[in-house]
Order: C-alpha cells, then sequence, then structure tokens
C-alpha cells in the first residue's frame, strides 16, 4: 500500500468527524439534523457530479448505490437520536466498534479480503484493539440509574443502525462503478429516506421541520459529510484500499468526533474519564496504522 492510498484512506475521518460535532453545534431534533445533512450532501453531489462531468449511471449500478444512500440514511437517523441519548463523545466510538465488527467481517468474508492466515490474524488482532479502546472511551464514573438506562438505549439504537451502515458499505461493492458515479445516486437515497422520514410520524409532521432554522443550518453539516462519503467511495474500491482496509482507516473519525465532543460541544468529562479516552483512542490509532498495511 502506498502513501497516496493511505491518505486517500484518511480523508473520510475528516469528514465524518466534523459531521457529528457540526450537527450537535446546530442543534434540532433528528427530523432536522437528518433532513438538512441528506439535503447537503445531495447538493454536494450535484455540484461534483456537474463539475466533473460524471455520467449518470443506471439499471443496476443505480439500484445498489441508491440502496446504500437509503441505508445510510436510516442508520443515521437511529444514530441521531442515540446521540440525545448518551451524547456525541460516548456514541461516536460504540457506534465505530459496531461498524468495523460488521463492515470487517463483510469484507473478508464476503469478498476475500485479507488473504492468508497471517493477514487475517492481524487484521482481527487490530480490531479486537479498536474494541478495548472504544470500550475505554465509554467509561463513565457516574453509576446513575436514569444515565444508565440512556445509555443502555443509545447502545441499542446503535446495534440497529449497524445493519444500515453495514449496507451503506457493502451495497456499492456488488456493482462496479466509479466512487464518482456513486455518489449522486447515493446521495438521492440518503434524500428520499429523509424526505420520507420528515412525514412517517405525527411528530416529525408537528415539528414542521422544513420551517427551523437549524434544518437548513446542518445542511453545512451534510456538505462536510459528503466530503468524507465521497472519498470513502474512492478508498474502498478494491484497486486503493478495499472494503475492510478503506472502512477501518475512514473510522479514524472518531478521534475528532469524541474530541469535539468533548471540547467543542461541551459533554463534561472527569479527568479519570479523560485519561480513559485519550487511552482508547490511541489505542484506535494503532490499530488503524496496523491495519493499513494488510494486503
Amino acid at each position: 500500500m502506498n502513501a497516496i492510498n493511505i491518505l486517500i484512506g484518511l480523508m473520510p475521518m475528516i469528514g465524518w468527524g466534523f459531521f457529528p460535532v457540526l450537527t450537535g453545534k446546530f442543534g434540532g431534533k433528528p427530523v432536522n439534523q437528518i433532513i438538512g445533512a441528506t439535503y447537503g450532501t445531495l447538493l454536494a453531489a450535484v455540484v461534483v457530479a456537474l463539475f466533473m462531468q460524471t455520467p449518470l449511471i443506471g439499471g443496476k449500478d443505480f439500484l445498489f448505490t441508491y440502496l446504500s444512500g437509503a441505508s445510510q440514511s436510516i442508520a443515521q437517523c437511529l444514530v441521531f437520536y442515540a446521540f440525545a441519548e448518551m451524547g456525541v463523545s460516548r456514541t461516536m466510538p460504540v457506534s465505530t466498534g459496531f461498524q468495523l465488527i460488521g463492515t470487517s467481517l463483510w469484507g473478508v468474508i464476503v469478498l476475500g479480503e485479507w488473504p492468508g492466515i497471517m493477514a487475517k490474524a492481524i487484521g482481527f488482532f487490530a480490531i479486537v484493539l479498536i474494541i478495548i479502546g472504544v470500550y475505554l472511551t465509554t467509561y463513565s464514573e457516574k453509576k446513575e440509574t436514569e444515565s444508565e438506562s440512556n445509555v443502555v438505549k443509545g447502545i441499542i439504537l446503535v446495534l440497529i443502525a449497524t445493519i444500515g451502515y453495514v449496507g451503506y458499505s457493502a451495497f456499492p461493492q456488488a456493482v462496479t462503478v466509479d466512487g464518482f458515479q456513486a455518489f449522486l445516486p447515493q446521495a438521492l437515497g440518503m434524500a428520499t429516506v429523509s424526505t420520507i422520514f420528515a412525514f412517517l410520524t405525527k411528530s416529525n409532521r408537528e415539528s414542521k421541520p422544513y420551517h427551523t432554522k437549524s434544518t437548513y443550518l446542518n445542511i453545512i453539516s451534510g456538505v462536510v459529510f459528503a466530503f468524507g462519503a465521497l472519498t470513502y467511495l474512492i478508498s474502498s474500491r478494491k484497486d486503493v484500499n478495499g472494503l475492510a482496509t478503506g472502512f477501518t482507516l475512514s473510522q479514524m473519525n472518531v478521534i475528532i468526533a469524541t474530541l469535539g465532543g468533548v471540547y467543542i460541544l461541551h459533554e463534561r468529562k472527569t479527568k479519570k474519564e479523560m485519561a480513559m479516552v485519550i487511552a482508547g483512542l490511541v489505542l484506535v490509532v494503532v490499530a488503524g496504522v496496523i491495519t493499513a498495511f494488510i494486503k
């Protein structure tokens, strides 16, 4: 693996790391956040398609990339609810751990990545390190019943969301489509789901998300997310980093998101909790570097 591929693989870290921090800063309910984010992504996808003069795809290629975006949007809705339950700095590491397990297993078992016993052993060792790191970042000195209940709810939401995130990564691998070609159909899938979600429940309809300032502010967060999504599509191709390694590298976004939750969104941590967070993030980085060199 060359340095350029590694650099491409780390680009999603920036977009996806700042994305949850921005949605937390702009505020609003999950419906405001998902509409703004997906519409911002769609706007960016249209601009990229026009600028790159990307040919439109159809048939199976369109369907699978569209389903990829729809899967991501469903998952993101659930994660926004998890943010409300346990905060960005705690949700993101948990989400990262679950996604790494699901997507890496898909890449290895279904797509045949990490060939050979040694490569698989190193890869799964790296995943174990990441899971341990994620666990450390969720450490809390507070043992209040209400707080624990919120964490359980948040973890369940993230666990269900993981299915959607795996679909987001896996669907594009079923077809041979350039990352730039996949981007617009993917964004359309995201925007379709968020629009349906806006009218799906009485609570969402009554909140009038299209008349709320936070919805439109979150378009900015959607553009930032789009940067991560586009670079991830490029990174996860077999001739660049592949799904297993590309996805693992992208999940270094947990560093930016977790620290952003603490220092920008002011999600309070005790000294011991912060020490655990730093230790956990170090393990995540080390494991990410290990997986970057598995081929």
